[in-house]
């Protein structure tokens, strides 16, 4: 396989990415959304910063680097959508519009399709996740500030988080792609994302906190696992305050985390492969 034809696959899917205007729809999306996450989570961080350290000795603390780890990881904790929308969306917008059968024409070796559209994706879902960012550090750095909390913008914790935060919102646009190839129809993906990531994992996670055994389950979900590798969120660390909590309930490891998240990414692009990919397109 010849350097020249890779490179000729991926500007292709990059150009065809770019000339809609899917991407920067959904960049203004996340931006605003996650601004908005961000503004009400330094407000609410500081003022329980100020009700614990005035609860008096043996009361849970909340040091200043996991609030402001939990403003700007709300980013990934809940704008992940965002990058599994553009992804699903890509995929069955290509099969909706049929042009995916001429891409197959002028490059007929269909992994090297496959490779490229998710290489692209990737990047989209950082820049995505770039997006996010400015709008979740801007906005919730300013609140934390002006509340008296401290940004702790210049440590390297939170710098490390906001890369983690880039990089797993990547990965969630290549999920969506596998998942709008293994569902073809556009609204069926944009109802299936919408459903399992704002309703149907959020009560799932919540239930299983009041048995240890359903929370050593919860944190293999691909929400749990973001939150893991990103090694912050609201869930996790106020499960963390709370001492009624499953002893099972701590989240993974960063780099379990990590592992899980990509293994679902691996096994949503190979279903799509193998299910539909290598299909006649119609």
């Amino acid at each position: 396989m010849s350097g020249n034809r890779i490179t000729r696959s991926l500007s292709s899917e990059w150009r065809k990415v770019l000339s809609t205007k899917l991407w920067w729809i959904l960049a203004i999306v996340i931006a605003a959304y996650s601004a908005m996450i961000a503004s009400m989570f330094g407000f609410m961080f500081s003022a329980m910063g100020e009700a614990l350290a005035g609860a008096g000795e043996g009361a849970p603390a909340l040091p200043a680097q996991s609030a402001a780890d939990m403003v700007y990881s709300s980013v990934s904790g809940f704008g992940y959508v965002v990058p599994l929308l553009l992804g699903a969306l890509t995929a069955t917008g290509e099969l909706r519009h049929r042009t995916l059968g001429l891409t197959f024409t002028l490059e007929p070796r269909r992994g090297l399709v496959l490779l490229s559209k998710t290489v692209v994706l990737l990047g989209f879902g950082i820049a995505l996740g770039a997006a996010g960012l400015i709008g979740a550090v801007g906005a919730g750095a300013s609140v934390l500030a002006a509340t008296g909390a401290d940004p702790m913008l210049g440590t390297g914790e939170t710098w490390a988080v906001i890369g983690r935060v880039l990089a797993v919102l990547g990965i969630w646009a290549v999920i969506g792609f596998g998942i709008g190839v293994l569902v073809r129809n556009q609204a069926v993906a944009i109802v299936i994302a919408l459903v399992f990531t704002q309703f149907v994992e959020p009560l799932l996670r919540t239930g299983a906190q009041f048995w240890e055994w359903s929370a050593q389950v919860a944190k293999f979900l691909p929400g749990a696992a973001t939150d893991a590798f990103v090694g912050a969120s609201l869930m996790n660390n106020l499960s963390a305050l709370d001492p009624s909590a499953p002893q099972g309930s701590g989240a993974l490891g960063i780099w379990a985390g990590f592992a899980v998240i990509v293994a679902y990414a691996a096994v949503a692009l190979a279903a799509g492969w193998l299910l539909r990919w290598r299909r006649d397109v119609v």
